[in-house]
């Protein structure tokens, strides 16, 4: 009897061992709704410039995780750019993050979809992924006025983008969202 519980007590303690030598999510740096993203550059746009989140504070923030081979990638983005263009610039801004394509390759989406005014920023070496704990796109992060997570979104569907866009819709002030829709060619009202 005191063998068996002996060697149950060394069970459950190599079990708990292993347990604890796994990352958990948390632990692996994802950033969470209610947190505040990591303060790191995310990379730069195609300009040239560096794109930090901390600049944005004061407006809703989607940062979307894509890549060109994405299929609902390519479905989602669309979707942002409008949302982006209807609500206008000074409340709400699309951050679209590649994923581990070439310079060229984001280069050329960028100049076939020239319709999508999006912020494309190149993650060439990966930081951005590695800090916001991309394994598999698309991975959205949704930022208040503040500057906090409000929403993470991984692996969605096309279907998810309705209820997505209202929890959007949500965070914007009351005047933002009770004002006429931005014109999409020149970005006043109208």
């Amino acid at each position: 009897m005191r063998y068996r519980l002996l060697r149950s007590s060394r069970l459950l303690l190599s079990c708990c061992l292993l347990l604890l030598s796994i990352p958990s999510f948390a632990a692996a740096g994802v950033p969470a709704a209610g947190e505040f993203p990591p303060s790191i550059a995310l990379g730069k746009n195609l300009p040239g410039e560096l794109v930090d989140l901390q600049q944005r504070r004061g407006k809703v923030v989607i940062m979307t995780f894509w890549a060109s081979w994405c299929g609902p990638c390519m479905r989602e983005l669309p979707v942002l750019a409008h949302l982006q263009s209807v609500v206008g610039k000074d409340a709400l801004e699309v951050i679209a993050v590649n994923w581990d394509e070439p310079r060229a390759q984001v280069v050329d989406f960028a100049r076939r979809n020239r319709k999508l005014d999006l912020e494309y920023v190149l993650d060439s070496k990966g930081k951005a992924a590695e800090a916001y704990g991309v394994k598999a796109i698309p991975l959205m992060f949704v930022l208040d006025q503040d500057g906090r997570i409000s929403a993470v979104h991984r692996g969605y569907s096309e279907q998810s983008l309705p209820g997505i866009l209202e929890q959007v819709l949500a965070l914007l002030p009351e005047h933002v969202r009770t004002r006429p829709a931005q014109n999409t060619k020149t970005g006043s009202s109208g």
